[in-house]
This record gives structure tokens, sequence and C-alpha cells, in this order.
């Protein structure tokens, strides 16, 4: 048994590495797309910045998640990874355009803009995950 698990290891390590690496691009872009900073927000205490963008994480993550349970090849990891993240940038956008006091209502701690832009998230991460099943 240790053997194959040793084995398994590297494909794990490249797994993981490249789920980390959509992660943090992901975060990078996002943070670039909001108007707003979230990091700098968060850091202040600001909890409907860390909501949404928890959820904007979790709902990436779960696409990536299921590629990941699902795949056999790095490439495709990284490029249903990559759809995954435009998804999500998408439904952000959308949900701005949707309610435009976004903007203000994040910066100012308004909870429950925050709350529902989470929950879009994790509703659109879930269905995109889902749809990745092949």
């Amino acid at each position: 048994m240790p053997t194959q698990l040793l084995t398994m290891l590297p494909a794990f390590l490249a797994y993981f590495a490249v789920a980390l690496v959509l992660l943090a691009l992901f975060l990078l872009i996002y943070l670039n797309v909001t108007p707003y900073h979230e990091l700098a927000l968060i850091r202040a205490g600001n909890t409907a910045a860390a909501v949404s963008l928890s959820g904007a994480l979790l709902g990436f993550a779960m696409p990536v998640a299921n590629v990941i349970a699902h795949s056999d090849t790095l490439i495709g990891l990284a490029v249903w990874g990559a759809i995954a993240g435009v998804v999500q940038l998408l439904a952000y956008l959308v949900l701005r355009f949707a309610l435009p006091q976004l903007n203000q209502d994040i910066p100012s701690g308004k909870m429950a803009p925050a709350v529902f832009l989470a929950v879009v998230s994790l509703t659109v991460g879930l269905i995109n995950a889902a749809c990745m099943t092949y």
C-alpha cells in the first residue's frame, strides 16, 4: 500500500500545484476586476468584503475541484479552470450590473448585497462544476 501511495504522490503534487496557481490567478484577476480593494477592506474588518470574496473563491474552487476529480490531464485542468474563472467573473459583472450600488455597498460594509453576491458566486460555481463532469 505505501508503495502505491508513493507512486501517486507526483500526480497529487502536480494537480495540487496547478490548482493553487489557478486559484492565485483567479484571485489576482478578481481583485483587479472589482473596483474596491477587498484585501484592504478585510484587513480593516469589513465583513461584507470578506463574505463576498469568500463566495467568489469557493465558487471558483468547486468547479476546479470537480475537474481534478474527473480530469486525466493537467492541461484539461488548466483549460477548464480558466473557463471556470471566466464564468465566475461574468457572474460578478452581471450582478454588478443588476445591483449598481454594489460598488459602494461592499466598501461601506452592507451585508445584504455581500451575502447575495457570495450566494450567486456559489450557485454559479456549483452549476459550473456540474457542467464540467465529463
